[in-house]
Parts: structure tokens; sequence; C-alpha cells
């Protein structure tokens, strides 16, 4: 009869060592000889008349390797449900010799396998640090720059015939060239649009009265200011963080001037920028993207928020079966990965372990769930926000059937589910730790955003 012994190895790191008898395996071995003769299809046999030796002398030796290998699975799956270890992963075989299997000489036959027990977790600092709650005041710039950005956007193209403001809209075509502008051989070439105003205010002044097929020759860095020079030479596919690429001379070809009017601040452009608020007032209309623009801004503080109680999760002491899961992430793709590539990888995949180790107890523990009612209104949101703002008049029962749908998608439903979740837990979370409002303006907010992401 089969047999699992575990020992100790290390820190969080056990083995456990499948002993098989002859009786384990065997005579399924036996069996499995059976049945594939009574299926084979050999040339020169009728089908289910193949001789047993035939068979076993052609397929024994794989089929002999396989049932010994279930018979290995089968008790190690038997061990992991009936004793239940919390480990990392899959037990991971130790170096097997796998060429001693015999099926002439069935014996007794050990296979060993180590493990990778999860640490004892305790999440008691959640109240032990202050957080900063901020809240972005929004204010009358903000508000002014919105407004600006609609009229545009909801503006109509015109064409004048030649550039007389630096709201213009130049469409142009970059072509390499050196200072005199003569072309440069394979010399890059890129078409684009441009506002004037993302000139520099000396160069502008050259751009006055140009019309359509008019030709500059231009240094990068003469034309450019910093911010529009990093976005530019991205964009032409040079080097940003190079300072060299500054310095190139481009010949600036005028393909076509165009011009936004802007829209008039009225009703009717008050409803087509924000459709369905019935809006009638300026006063209406600025205090309505106010809450708008004030959403946003809370939507990412408490994003941020979010981002300061991840941290502070993660600074929970917590030891790993170091060795092991470095030995996994080797061993345990479908690829194998070099020593390097797992030493780069491990503090990424270890923060990561220790995330999912400390939300699922968190979840667990607190009972947090997400109903089928909670995942449809979660798949609802989601669809009115893939349509945008767009007016939903009219009969919205299609909106149903379609979630009936997702719903059905198991898929689907596990994304949804995974985001609900971590929305409902970081909402207990933030019940739970000390956080004192503090103001801050948008660029801070803005720039401390981009110094993490999760």
């Amino acid at each position: 009869m089969a047999t699992i012994t575990r020992e100790n190895l290390g820190l969080l790191n056990d083995k456990l060592n499948v002993k098989l008898s002859k009786d384990d395996y065997f005579p399924s071995f036996q069996k499995a000889l059976k049945d594939y003769s009574k299926k084979a299809n050999i040339p020169g046999f009728r089908k289910g008349m193949v001789p047993a030796g035939m068979i076993k002398k052609m397929y024994g030796a794989s089929i002999f390797y396989d049932e010994v290998i279930k018979a290995v699975e089968k008790e190690i799956q038997n061990y992991m449900v009936n004793e239940k270890p919390e480990i990392f992963a899959q037990p991971l075989p130790m170096n097997n010799d796998l060429r001693n299997l015999d099926m002439n000489m069935p014996e007794d036959y050990e296979f060993p396998f180590e493990i990778g027990l999860k640490p004892e977790i305790s999440v008691d600092n959640l109240s032990a640090t202050n957080l900063a709650s901020y809240k972005v005041k929004v204010t009358d710039e903000m508000i002014n720059e919105e407004i600006e950005r609609l009229q545009n956007r909801h503006g109509k193209m015109t064409e004048p015939d030649s550039v007389a403001s630096e709201d213009n809209v130049l469409n142009v075509q970059f072509q390499e060239t050196d200072a005199d502008g003569n072309p440069v051989p394979d010399g890059i070439s890129k078409d684009n649009s441009l506002l004037v105003k993302y000139f520099k205010p000396v160069f502008r002044e050259q751009l006055m009265g140009k019309k359509k097929d008019d030709k500059l020759v231009v240094k990068l860095n003469d034309a450019f200011d910093e911010k529009e020079l990093d976005w530019l030479t991205g964009d032409l596919g040079l080097d940003k963080n190079d300072p060299a690429p500054a310095d190139k001379y481009f010949s600036i070809t005028i393909t076509k001037v165009g011009l936004v009017e802007k829209r008039e601040m009225n009703e009717e452009f008050f409803n087509e920028a924000l459709p369905g608020k019935e809006i009638k007032t300026e006063e209406d209309f600025r205090n309505e993207l106010k809450n708008e623009i004030q959403k946003h801004w809370d939507g990412q503080t408490r994003l941020q928020l979010h981002d300061q109680i991840y941290h502070l999760l993660l600074d929970t002491p917590m030891e790993f079966p170091e060795g092991f899961l470095k030995r996994w992430l080797q061993r345990g793709g479908e690829k194998e990965k070099s020593e390097e590539e797992v030493e780069n990888e491990y503090p990424t995949f270890t923060n990561q372990l220790k995330w999912t180790l400390l939300s699922d107890k968190i979840i667990k523990e607190n009972n947090l769930d997400v109903s089928d009612e909670e995942l449809r209104d979660s798949m609802k949101k989601e669809i009115l926000q893939y349509f945008g703002q767009m007016k939903m008049d009219g009969d919205t029962s299609w909106i149903e059937s379609y979630i009936d749908r997702m719903m059905k998608d198991e898929k689907q439903v596990d994304a949804t589910y995974r985001r609900a979740i971590t929305d409902k837990l970081f909402s207990w979370l933030e019940t739970q730790v000390k956080h004192t409002s503090k103001e801050i303006d948008a660029e801070e907010l803005a720039a401390m955003q981009h110094n993490h992401s999760h």
C-alpha cells in the first residue's frame, strides 16, 4: 500500500516522500495493456486480436510509465485533500530519476516532492499609521480650461487661407534636412498636426501669414520648448532622452491650415456637451462642470489613498520559502527560466504573493463577497461607461439582455467579480485606517500618481 511521509527541509519548506508498492500500480498497468490490445490497429492483425506480448513490446514501456505516474499523482492529490496543507503552487518533483522504471522488473518506488508552505499572517498595523486623504479643490481656471476644451471639441473646423492666430491648427510634413534645407538621405519623414501655440513665441511670428504649401527650415530646439519637444521627438521616432535629436534640422511643409470655431455659450451647446442634464444657463453649466471635475478628482484621490493602504499592507512582515519559490519560478512554467531571470522576477513575484495572501485573508475573515445582483450592477456600469455619455433615450431593455449574456461568460464574470471584490475590499480598508483630510492641487496629485502603478 502506498505511503507518504513528510519531513522538514527548512523555513516553510517540507519534503513529501511518496512510496509505491508493486500492488499500487501493476494491476492498472496490466489492465491498461489489455484495454490497449483491444483498441490497437496494427497491420496484419484483426482489431482486438493483437497478441498481448506484441503490445507490451511495442507500447508497454510508455503505458507502464503512465500508470506509475498516475498512481503517484493520485496519492499526492489524496494527501492534499485529506491533510489540507497550506501550500504555494503544487508539489515540485525532486530529482526523480525515472530511467529505473522497468516493466519487466516491477518493484517498490519512491518519489520525493517538495512543498512551499504559506506563512502565518497577522494584519494588525492598519490603524497604526495616519494616512493623508487628499482633496483637490476645483478652481475657476480648471473650469475655464474644461469649457474651452469642450468648445473646441464641439466646434466647427474651418480652413482659412493663411495662419492668423495661435489657435490655428496646422497639418504639416516633417522632412529631415541639413541646416540649409537639403534633404538628408534616409532621413525621417513624418506627417503631423500641431497647434500654432505649440511653437515657441518667437517662432510663431514666422508662421503668421503662411499658407498651404509654404515651407520653413527649423532646428527643433529653436522652434519648440522642452515640453513640446519631448513629445515631438518621441512622435518622430527619436530618443527623447538623448539631447542630440534636439539639434536636428527639419523642413516643415504646411499641408493644411485649419481653425476651430469655438461654440457659443448657449443652451444648445450646454446640452450637447453634457447630454441629459437639461442645462439652460451658463451658471448651471459651470456648476455642473465643477461637479463633474470634482467627481473625477475625488476618484483620483481615492485611488491615491488606496495606494497608501496597499503599501501599508505590503509593509506587513512576512517570511517565504525563498529557495522553493525560486525553484518553482524556474521550473514551474512551460519554459524553464534562467537563474538571472528568476532573480529579476522574484521581488515583484513575492510582492504579488504577499498581496494575494493579505487580501484573501481580509476578504475571508470579514465575509466580503459580491452577489449576483452586485455583479449585474457592476456590468451595467461598465456598459454605460463604455457607451460614454450618450443619450440613452427610448427602450433600454437591451442592456438587461446583454447582461444576461455576459453572466453566461465565465471569463467575463470572473473579471467583473475580481474588479468588484477589489473595490469592496478597499472600501472596507478605508474604514479601518486612520486618514486625515489634506487639500492639494491637481498638479501635486498627478505627480504622486506618476510615481506608482498597481
